[in-house]
């Protein structure tokens, strides 16, 4: 959040204020800030989920997109429980500066009424109600399309994985047709245990992990274009020569997620098994998106634990209530705090589900079986 000083434009401050104005300067007496932001997740009724599926992915179309309020990217959004949009704030110069003009809002927001609670945060710290900075690093989804599709004849792809055979080196093909052909062939293989809506949303990953670049790397020595851990290649027998090999990437992936939907199965059925089979479908494929983020003992948690399992209870009882993204959010917002679940897990699924609706706007996919 450090930030040097810059000059705004009249018009631009004159927004800020219209926005800004009516939370820093309420009248109202503040409410005394809860303990910590965990406190009011817990206190937070369930019904509150309705919709935040939604609100949250607008918020972090703003952030992917550099558009809406985070048109300008020095700024934080304030949002609540749902996810609804508060307001936002112009960064200070300093991250001190920031912290304490975001603590202000909170306090203001509060007082107005357009927050039900507030708490303070810090280095370290979530306050409450919930900032997103606009400004972090995030995927050029226009890039990142444009790689994919192979768009461009250098993005092109060929080669030999296992028993795959992919293109040729004088007739290489786009990267979608890759990872169509492998889970095409696992399938024919009876290796895929995945919803039918899943190559849409491993494609989404594919954006979203690496802009579909071979080489990406992270400083925790994930590689590739699905950001495989030195674990998971190690449990797919890829050598290090092979580590940034993308039709292995693929079919690495594919087998991690079979492996998470079969320990998940048995009691997402218990729990969700139930529900309309378009709904059970793509509430399963949202969870093993998040089981791929986080790891699927977190997520089997989320549906057997005897704490954590709680909000999945009630989802499965008011289903009607809830769209599949709902519950999917909702089953983590219930418990951030605990077992390592935080905003992060959130927005990583929201950007894969933005990275699918991007590939799915161009006409190439737009109006194909991927896309239904």
């Amino acid at each position: 959040m450090n930030k040097s000083p810059r000059r705004r434009s009249l018009a631009a401050a004159f927004v800020v204020m219209s926005i800004i104005a009516p939370i820093l300067f309420a009248s109202e007496q503040p409410p005394e800030p809860a303990d910590n932001w965990t406190s009011i997740v817990r206190s937070s009724p369930y019904w509150v989920s309705q919709g935040v599926y939604h609100n949250i992915i607008t918020i972090r179309r703003w952030v992917l997109k550099e558009s809406g309020y985070c048109s300008d990217t020095d700024r934080h959004i304030l949002f609540d429980m749902r996810g609804q949009f508060l307001g936002y704030i112009d960064d200070e110069s300093s991250r001190e500066g920031t912290q304490k003009r975001l603590n202000d809002t909170r306090r203001s927001l509060a007082a107005s009424g357009r927050a039900e609670n507030w708490a303070i945060g810090g280095p370290g710290t979530t306050g409450y109600p919930f900032a997103l900075a606009c400004d972090q690093p995030h995927v050029n989804l226009d890039e990142a399309v444009a790689r994919y599709l192979g768009t461009l004849p250098s993005e092109l792809i060929w080669g030999a994985w296992d028993d795959l055979s992919f293109a040729s080196q004088g007739k290489p093909e786009p990267l979608h047709d890759a990872l169509m052909y492998v889970y095409g062939t696992r399938q024919q293989q009876q290796r895929n245990n995945v919803p039918a809506t899943l190559p849409k949303y491993l494609a989404g990953q594919v954006l979203i992990e690496s802009s579909g670049q071979q080489r990406a790397h992270s400083t925790a020595d994930a590689k590739g274009i699905l950001q495989l851990s030195p674990s998971a290649l190690s449990d797919c027998q890829i050598k290090p020569s092979n580590h940034w090999h993308r039709l292995a990437q693929i079919d690495c992936a594919l087998r991690l997620m079979n492996q998470n939907a079969r320990n998940l199965q048995e009691p997402f059925d218990r729990r969700f098994g139930e529900l309309p089979a378009d709904k059970r479908d793509q509430l399963f494929t949202l969870l093993l998106v998040q089981a791929y983020h986080g790891g699927a003992g977190r997520v089997e948690a989320l549906l057997d634990d005897d704490t954590l399992s709680r909000p999945a209870a009630y989802f499965a009882r008011e289903h009607e209530n809830f769209s599949a993204g709902d519950i999917a959010f909702g089953m983590v917002f219930h418990n951030l705090g605990r077992d390592r679940f935080g905003l992060a897990s959130l927005y990583y699924v929201a950007d894969v589900q933005l990275a699918t609706e991007a590939l799915c706007s161009t006409a190439r996919l737009g109006k194909t079986p991927f896309c239904e």
